[in-house]
């Protein structure tokens, strides 16, 4: 295991990004694993293995960067940032243990949450709203699932109403929905 220990030092006004990030975070993954992110010794392993960043502009690294220097503004404005598979490549294979997933999808909350967001994903978000699914299922992707055998509408909140009422639920109760529908109206 890596050492936990910040490799660089980051003044109280640099690191509140970088604080934020960790302590909102802490709410669903370990506090000490985000701090992690502070250790980053931009050694570009998360960049080189990664999926999306070699067909986009995404770098992962400058990222992480920016996160440790405090440029809020600038790295939830970043439209890469939605390049982000989280495919886990990259906090796989680093090689000091930084959370850079975790971390991309924290900082993509926070974005969302600002109103940084692109129109498809906002469209993705409305059908997930609507449906239960991101993509809709369409007729020609029914007739295909026929074909092979397996049933014309998949086993999820397309065939049990009821699921679909628990994510509707879900999404009402987090404001997601509200969110999503305003960023949507102002276009």
């Amino acid at each position: 295991m890596s050492s936990t220990k910040p490799l660089i030092k980051i003044d109280e006004e640099t690191s509140d990004f970088a604080s934020e990030i960790v302590e909102r975070g802490a709410r669903i993954f370990p506090k000490e694993e985000l701090k992690r992110l502070l250790t980053c010794i931009q050694c570009g392993t998360c960049y080189g293995s990664c999926p999306s960043g070699r067909i986009t502009a995404y770098n992962v690294r400058v990222i992480m960067r920016k996160a440790q220097l405090g440029l809020k503004e600038e790295v939830l404005r970043d439209e890469n940032l939605w390049s982000c598979t989280t495919c886990y490549t990259c906090q796989e294979r680093c090689p000091r243990e930084v959370e850079t997933t975790d971390t991309i999808r924290l900082i993509r909350n926070m974005a969302f949450e600002a109103g940084y967001v692109k129109k498809p994903h906002l469209i993705v978000s409305r059908n997930f709203i609507e449906t239960g699914h991101s993509i809709p299922l369409r007729d020609e992707d029914k007739e295909k699932r026929k074909r092979v055998g397996v049933p014309e509408i998949p086993p999820t909140t397309l065939t049990f109403p009821e699921a679909l009422k628990e994510v509707q639920t879900l999404v009402e109760a987090t404001g997601f929905k509200e969110k999503v529908l305003k960023l949507l109206e102002e276009g």
